[in-house]
């Protein structure tokens, strides 16, 4: 379609909310962090919100600007926004998403070819395929371009042996996106980008119990895990320009996380904890500045995301910036969870038993979880040395002898 405006756009405006009128099962709008939670869960998708996943699949409107010809939308980015509008207006939550849609389809359809977009995207817009990343590994975390899980050529498949961590979602994953060693006598040249099916012989996802009590994250090996010689994405030893892309969709989605339902504010969370004055304003001065001053950084950061989403649809993609938007939007998120500790006092500090609501458990383990925030996706170090060197410009610093 066109990128156009005006009566036309008007038009499909009509065409969104009525098709979401018959599609989007109206019980579903009373509970959007319900529906967001569903998203992101690994069981299978139950009554309407399994409905509701299914009809969005097949619209395609899940990845509303992939193209049509691999089952996505093939919407402008006008009509896209105006397609997350109307969806607001009605409750619902885009049920299409996972590492699939936010890091690596956008990949794929820069860097695949035809056989491997049309084995993939189809099944990722429709949410048929969960994929995990191995990326990291115990000796190569901040130095990704150290990593050592080797990939042998054996003539008709690769060989691959190693062990990666911090895989999210290894143990429910279906296929893994893996940066693999191809080539020892280089480093960064050395790389290529491997496709494995994890239902592979070989594999062994184990996960890792975090301070949260939960286990997103996983030790995964591979041990003589035989990958086709077709799951070779892009040119052999070219895997670090790939990576470096798939990153920067990495971190614009982690930056555009403040764009996803708008969770319950913190001054009227802290109202009920903290109580108010004879004007209705929180009875703590101190406590009311600083939420206020938070409350206007998070305006800040989903103004700016979406103004840098917009730019990187123009310029065909994200940029350096993300980095800034990662490192912003990871600060606000967890400024909000101390903040709600804070207000929430004693009650916040509970982990099971009686005498705790279920809000207040939850704000626990969000607060512990939130503490990763400044690492996962490239740790704020890192991102402020490429802010450093890619946006601003600045030399290297190197160390005097």
């Amino acid at each position: 379609m066109a990128d156009f405006g005006g009566t036309e756009l008007d038009t499909f405006r009509t065409e969104a909310r009525d098709w979401l009128a018959a599609n989007f099962p109206a019980s579903l709008a009373k509970d959007m962090d319900g529906q967001s939670a569903a998203a992101q869960s690994p069981a299978k998708p139950t009554g309407d919100f399994a409905l509701w996943k299914e009809r969005m699949g097949e619209k395609g409107w899940g990845t509303p600007t992939w193209p049509q010809s691999y089952g996505g939308g093939g919407l402008t980015p006008a009509e896209a926004r105006v397609l997350a509008e109307e969806m607001g207006s009605a409750g619902a939550v885009n049920p299409i998403g996972g590492m699939g849609v936010g890091m690596f389809g956008p990949t794929l359809l820069e860097y695949g070819n035809e056989d491997q977009k049309h084995r993939h995207i189809p099944a990722i817009v429709k949410a048929e395929q969960r994929w995990c990343q191995g990326f990291s590994e115990p000796g190569a975390g901040s130095d990704l371009a150290g990593l050592q899980t080797k990939a042998e050529d054996k003539g008709d498949h690769w060989l691959v042996n190693g062990s990666k961590i911090w895989t999210s979602g290894a143990q429910h994953a279906d296929w893994c996106f893996c940066l693999v060693r191809t080539d020892n006598t280089k480093k960064h040249e050395g790389i290529s980008f491997l496709l494995i099916d994890m239902k592979t012989p070989g594999i062994e996802a184990r996960p890792i119990r975090l301070i949260a009590g939960n286990s997103p994250f996983c030790e995964t090996f591979f041990t003589d895990v035989k990958v086709p010689k077709e799951n070779l994405v892009g040119p052999l030893n070219g895997g670090w320009t790939i990576a470096k892309r798939l990153l920067q969709f990495e971190r614009n989605g982690m930056g555009n996380r403040q764009n996803g339902p708008a969770p319950a504010a913190v001054h009227e969370i802290a109202k009920t904890y903290v109580g108010v004055d004879e004007t209705g304003r929180l009875s703590d001065r101190d406590l009311r500045a600083r939420i206020v001053e938070h409350e206007m950084e998070t305006r800040l950061v989903q103004q700016t995301t979406r103004r840098a989403a917009s730019e990187a649809r123009s310029n065909q993609g994200p940029s350096a910036a993300t980095s800034i938007m990662k490192n912003a939007s990871m600060k606000v998120g967890q400024d909000r969870l101390e903040l709600m500790l804070e207000v929430m006092g004693s009650q916040g500090l509970g982990w099971e038993g009686e005498g705790f609501q279920a809000e207040e458990l939850t704000a626990v383990r969000n607060w512990l979880s939130s503490k990763a925030f400044s690492i996962f996706g490239g740790s704020a170090e890192i991102q402020n040395n490429i802010i450093s060197k890619r946006i601003l410009g600045l030399p290297e610093l190197t160390q005097s002898r």
